[in-house]
């Protein structure tokens, strides 16, 4: 058990960090929620108003980058789940000449940054035609060593008895995936799927390479053109529209949060 001095300055320390990381939010919507006169001043008495939120929403094509992007973020992580869950399977379950060498390469792509493979990227979707379309944002994500990861460490969780069983009653090794493996993992898939959502909902450097019109723009690169544009001065209006891309992310953080925590806790285990 740690001394009572260790453990108030890492109560301390964390209350610090949180108020750090909440402020801004704070601030954010005491901007958008009130008069442009109170954007540098506080008053409790201040009036209310949505008017932030309707002019930012009227002065932008934000109902089209909100569609954009939950098209995108929800095709990747399709993907993903399609992808890797038959991976992670793989590596946890099935014995295989060179499991653990081909397991150590996808490993190595945890180390590789997204943003070092910008021109080949970019050069791949001119080639295959795919400049300014949601597909060619998607593309490039659409397999996860992350994602491979995370539910080789659940799968491998699971108890070889279950799987015996289901053996037994003769189900295929894809019913045994479907049956066994994935129901258990659902927690798993739940937080994976809050790192990828947030990820992609907040991607702003490949988008922005590689889309140059409003019907494939998303969010965070149609709130940098917003923001860059003569509306955009107004801090009221700003926050106001930060606040309407970055709300849905908040919120399904608050509701999946123990789930987040926990499946990254279970994948430490082993």
């Amino acid at each position: 058990m740690a001394p009572i001095g260790t453990r108030w300055l890492e109560i301390v320390g964390a209350w610090m960090l949180g108020l750090i990381w909440v402020l801004p939010l704070l601030y954010a919507v005491w901007t958008a929620f009130h008069p442009a006169a109170y954007a540098t001043r506080f008053d409790l008495f201040a009036p209310l108003t949505l008017h932030n939120i309707q002019l930012a929403w009227e002065a932008a094509p934000f109902a089209r980058y909100f569609l954009n992007t939950t098209i995108l973020v929800t095709l990747i992580l399709v993907a993903q789940f399609v992808l890797c869950t038959p991976a992670a399977f793989a590596f946890a379950r099935m014995e295989f000449p060179g499991r653990d060498f081909v397991f150590a390469i996808v490993l190595l792509q945890l180390m590789v940054m997204p943003d070092v493979l910008l021109v080949g990227n970019y050069r791949t979707m001119v080639h295959l035609g795919l400049v300014d379309t949601i597909l060619a944002i998607a593309l490039p994500y659409l397999g996860s060593a992350f994602g491979i990861f995370l539910l080789r460490q659940t799968f491998r969780m699971v108890p070889q008895e279950l799987d015996d069983a289901a053996r037994l009653e003769g189900c295929s090794l894809l019913g045994r995936l479907w049956r066994v493996y994935v129901p258990l993992a659902k927690p798993t898939y739940i937080a994976y799927g809050l790192v990828s959502v947030s990820y992609h909902w907040n991607n702003f450097l490949w988008p922005l390479v590689i889309t140059n019109s409003v019907t494939t723009r998303p969010l965070t690169v149609g709130l940098s053109i917003f923001a860059s544009t003569d509306q955009g001065i107004d801090w009221s209006i700003i926050t106001a529209a930060t606040l309407m891309t970055s709300g849905p992310l908040l919120i399904a953080f608050l509701l999946f949060q123990r789930q987040f925590v926990q499946s990254f806790m279970r994948a430490g285990i082993r």
